[in-house]
């Protein structure tokens, strides 16, 4: 059987579809420092952008961002849109973006919240371990600096 939709990497004509997904999940948008400019630029930088679609739609319905620093992978803003949680579409999506990880022979690293059950069990369903007892601190605004 023929999975009902397809995963590939981003294009500038995605931005205003990608957005609207992530502020519906609540990852990021703009006023996060996500502009279509820094995505561009992490993309040129190595990283890459995934994007799930269905196949019968076109309607994009998951996201995986990875950025790379040079010594690590990120994965970023990975989510599903809501009407299509719970269907295990994050399983191929999360695989896709593991073998982005293994092609560069990068560690990969995320941020997860400590509540969020479903998230949690993927990743260690996927081989993420624990890294410690961290706090995450950032500066968005840096012109307060």
């Amino acid at each position: 059987m023929q999975p009902d939709f397809f995963i590939r990497g981003y294009t500038p004509d995605d931005y205003p579809e990608m957005i609207h997904l992530w502020e519906g999940l609540g990852l990021g948008g703009a006023h996060r420092g996500d502009d279509e400019k820094i995505i561009l630029q992490t993309i040129e930088m190595g990283g890459k952008l995934l994007l799930m679609f269905e196949k019968h739609t076109g309607k994009m319905i998951g996201t995986s961002w990875l950025t790379v620093d040079g010594r690590r992978i990120y994965l970023h803003h990975f989510g599903i849109h809501a009407d299509y949680q719970g269907r295990r579409l994050s399983v191929p999506l999360l695989n896709a973006s593991l073998e982005f990880a293994k092609l560069t022979g990068l560690q990969i690293k995320l941020e997860v919240h400590k509540n969020n059950e479903k998230a949690l069990s993927l990743y260690k369903k996927a081989g993420f371990a624990y890294l410690g007892d961290y706090d995450v601190y950032i500066i968005r605004d840096i012109s307060a600096i």
